[in-house]
């Protein structure tokens, strides 16, 4: 059961998860700090502020903070928009780097398609 164990925990897919977890917690950490103090404040300076806690209805003894929910909502929106646009900026250079990849040819193949060319004529 241990030799199990150690192979499952050693299987590339698990030990990937673990790292993108990891790294994901460490950039949730950067991206939050980025949207709250430098892209929040640049939206309020347009909006005259962006902090809609404050806002709650009440029922009874209830009290819903949907302005709470609402500020979840937004910083959520600008967090997805930057990582959407980092994702793109790594596809971007993943796909020129495949592309460049692609038009190198081997010798082997360059000599399969000069004999390909003389037999078509």
């Amino acid at each position: 059961m241990i030799k199990e164990f150690k192979e499952f925990i050693a299987r590339g897919n698990v030990i990937d998860l673990a790292v993108g977890v990891i790294i994901g917690g460490a950039f949730t950490s950067i991206v939050k700090s980025l949207v709250d103090y430098l892209i929040n404040p640049l939206i309020g300076i347009f909006i005259g502020g962006i902090d809609f806690s404050d806002w709650v209805f009440r029922v009874g003894d209830a009290t819903f903070r949907f302005g709470s929910f609402i500020n979840a909502v937004i910083n959520f929106l600008i967090v997805a928009f930057i990582v959407f646009l980092l994702v793109k900026g790594v596809n971007r250079f993943l796909i020129r780097k495949k592309e460049e990849e692609a038009t190198v040819t081997t010798p082997e193949v360059q000599l399969l398609e000069e004999i390909r060319d003389l037999l078509k004529k």
